[in-house]
């Protein structure tokens, strides 16, 4: 049976688990109770049996009923029922002269009777026909090291009988109002500790894309269940800013190519409305190129950035001369930097490797020192710098442009974003440089830090740990 209730799962085990605890401790009250009842009756028998031991040898004062009658209530605490009570020789002949003949003749087997003879008392437990069994202690009675009698002492274990079955009369009734109790309580319970559960489902429920701002209500109780809304709750948090973020990246990224294409569709319709000359067309057609590239990289750079959100960017791994990488890097920038009337210097006191992908690391660079150069007014200065300490390389790419507000160094790195001023000054660019940067760095495991102050400069530092060198390979 598949039950897929939690509650009547747990209430189905706890009333189990308590039926199980209670029949085994049921049972281990039932056997203790058996042995204490049998050790304190065959104590007693044994008690009775040592003095009528010493009445046995005093021969002037013989037994009379009501004597045993006192003995049995003294020990055992209630009249008997169907005492047994009897003086033998030592060859197990009834000796009548201190028991009355009314007095049921016990059983005397051979072990018995070679016990006595060896001085040794014998418990045993004999069966009557028509009646319960009966307990039965045979004492030898010694007198100048003889074996002069042997005195048998018995009683029925109806008594005994009826207690146990009383006991287990007692435990069948209780069982069920337990099993009653036990169900209802665990139910009970059951339902009130689940109920948070019920809570988290429901308002599961209710969330969508377009409700993410419900939150599960915590009791404060500090307890799993509140831990478990708390951090549902964090989750949910998490799981908005990032519905939030794919929107805007969505939308974002839609403006970005919505704008290319928009320009290329009007040219082209343009371009075909009338008869134009061969400059114009090849205008037109210089013009579409230029807003294919625009999204060519565009999509380039999505598709780098969704590899590094699926954690899945691919890298070549080598030692990278990182010196030499700049060095590249300064040549091939330098007539961006001619065109914006920038100057490239560079400061590369020492040569330092690293692993890592040279292209990507290229591309990193390619994409700081663009920004650098086109966000610097003409007559400005950029600067690489390489130094290396404590097992890290920083790269530090430093410029005297616009600069960027407290606001704006905080969202630098975030897709699609540039700065006002950026904008106004109509530099090409989707807002996807940095974000790239970012990307590459952390998958090269080192990080990346930005100081800047407005009409002065900024600073970007790229920091990666260096490659270890074969001699400490070899250590």
């Amino acid at each position: 049976m598949n039950i897929r209730s939690i509650g009547a799962r747990l209430t189905i085990w706890y009333t189990s688990l308590l039926t199980l605890t209670f029949i085994f401790l049921g049972s281990f009250s039932y056997g203790l109770l058996t042995y204490n009842l049998s050790r304190d009756m065959d104590f007693a028998l044994n008690n009775i049996a040592e003095v009528m031991a010493q009445r046995a040898l005093d021969q002037s004062t013989p037994f009379i009923p009501s004597d045993v009658e006192k003995l049995f209530h003294r020990f055992f605490g209630f009249s008997h029922l169907d005492l047994h009570i009897d003086l033998l020789d030592p060859s197990g002949r009834r000796d009548s002269r201190h028991f009355p003949s009314r007095s049921r003749k016990l059983f005397l087997s051979p072990e018995v009777l070679k016990n006595a003879s060896q001085g040794l008392p014998t418990f045993e437990t004999v069966e009557f026909s028509g009646s319960r069994p009966v307990r039965i202690m045979t004492m030898p009675v010694i007198e100048a090291g003889r074996i002069v009698n042997l005195v048998q002492v018995g009683m029925s274990l109806e008594n005994m009988y009826k207690t146990r079955q009383n006991f287990l009369l007692i435990m069948a009734s209780v069982l069920p109002l337990v099993l009653l109790l036990a169900g209802g309580g665990g139910w009970l319970m059951a339902h009130r500790t689940l109920k948070p559960v019920d809570q988290i489902t429901r308002t599961a429920q209710r969330i969508s894309g377009e409700h993410l701002d419900e939150r599960l209500q915590e009791t404060g109780t500090g307890d799993e269940l509140d831990r478990l809304a708390k951090t549902f709750n964090n989750m949910l948090g998490r799981v908005g800013d990032t519905f939030y973020q794919m929107r805007q990246f969505t939308a974002d990224a839609s403006h970005e190519l919505q704008t290319p294409l928009t320009i290329l569709k009007g040219e082209m319709e343009v371009a075909l409305r009338s008869q134009r000359s061969l400059e114009e067309y090849q205008r037109v057609l210089k013009s579409g190129l230029e807003e294919i590239d625009r999204i060519n990289h565009l999509v380039g750079g999505l598709l780098l950035l969704a590899r590094a959100d699926a954690g899945v960017i691919r890298l070549d791994l080598r030692s990278v001369a990182l010196k030499q990488l700049v060095l590249e890097v300064r040549e091939q920038m330098k007539v961006v930097a001619d065109d914006h009337n920038v100057s490239l210097h560079s400061n590369l006191p020492e040569s330092v490797s690293v692993r890592g992908d040279q292209e990507y690391l290229r591309r990193l660079l390619l994409n700081l020192v663009d920004n650098a150069v086109k966000y610097t007014p003409a007559g400005g200065k950029v600067t690489l710098s390489l130094h290396s300490d404590t097992g890290w390389a920083s790269l530090k790419i430093s410029d005297t442009g616009i600069g960027l507000s407290c606001e704006e160094q905080e969202r630098i790195f975030s897709r699609f974003y540039r700065a006002n001023d950026t904008r106004s000054r109509n530099e090409k660019g989707v807002g996807l440089g940095l974000n790239i940067v970012r990307s590459i760095v952390e998958a090269h495991k080192g990080q990346i830090l930005v100081k800047s102050t407005p009409g002065q400069g900024s600073t970007f530092t790229v920091t990666l740990p260096i490659n270890p060198s074969p001699a400490s390979h070899s250590s």
